[in-house]
């Protein structure tokens, strides 16, 4: 059975757009972690847009399920994850302008830069995944320089309408789950996953762990809005006013 790694940075996106504590991406973790949560995952940024470090330093010490820590493979955020020691570190590609990752890694280009990340992380006992495409060289190259798992971008299948374009993206990301597997390495996919296109992609028994953070993010809100509202409304028709 596979696991699911719930990715909270927009909880942090929402509480950074007033500035304030609220919402508090810690505790929206441990509210995942009792609903069945496997990991938590957060992509901590260069501009720190919406994770911040105490996030990171919290939800360590208070998580009793796994911390996978996204980020950028920098000498700053590599001496900040051995800091950090979460049981996971998974680079990913990042841009200053982007809205949300919006690619793979390109291992083969930057071969040596990470593969120094990754010995550097491994030195401290962490564990290491790269964030790439379904393609079979950026995969051969992610083994070579001795990841330990790899997470396969699901975007371009999670864009893809077409019956037939599905049906091609999902031949394409299972040959690749299948080479990943043969070689070794640990398979985790994520980005774009919501309650409508994740059960062909669980129902392979060879991905280890979904990472899933917008559509849960979304859905949350309209599962509890109405309660909400209602516990508002309490306060204010109840009020005693002089």
């Amino acid at each position: 059975m596979a696991k699911l790694g719930v990715n909270i940075d927009h909880i942090a996106t929402l509480r950074q757009a007033r500035g304030g504590a609220e919402p508090d991406p810690v505790a929206a973790a441990v509210f995942a972690e009792l609903g069945g949560a496997d990991s938590i995952v957060v992509h901590l940024r260069e501009d720190r847009r919406h994770i911040q470090e105490r996030d990171v330093r919290l939800l360590k010490e208070i998580l009793q399920i796994p911390l996978d820590l996204e980020m950028a493979a920098t000498e700053e955020m590599t001496k900040l994850a051995i800091s950090f020691k979460p049981h996971l570190v998974t680079l990913v590609p990042e841009k200053r302008k982007e809205l949300t990752t919006e690619g793979g890694l390109d291992v083969r280009l930057d071969k040596d830069s990470l593969k120094n990340t990754i010995d550097l992380l491994h030195d401290s006992n962490i564990k290491v995944s790269l964030f790439i495409d379904p393609d079979m060289e950026q995969l051969k190259m992610s083994h070579k320089i001795n990841a330990d798992t790899i997470e396969f971008h699901t975007g371009q299948y999670a864009r893809t309408e077409s019956a037939p374009e599905i049906e091609a993206e999902l031949k394409k990301l299972f040959q690749m789950i299948s080479l990943a597997a043969k070689l070794g390495l640990g398979v985790n996919a994520g980005h774009g996953l919501n309650y409508r296109n994740i059960v062909p992609l669980a129902e392979n028994p060879a991905i280890q762990e979904f990472n899933i953070g917008h559509s849960i993010i979304s859905r949350a809100v309209y599962a509890g809005i109405k309660e909400a509202v209602r516990e508002m409304k309490g306060l204010v028709s109840g009020a005693k006013r002089g």
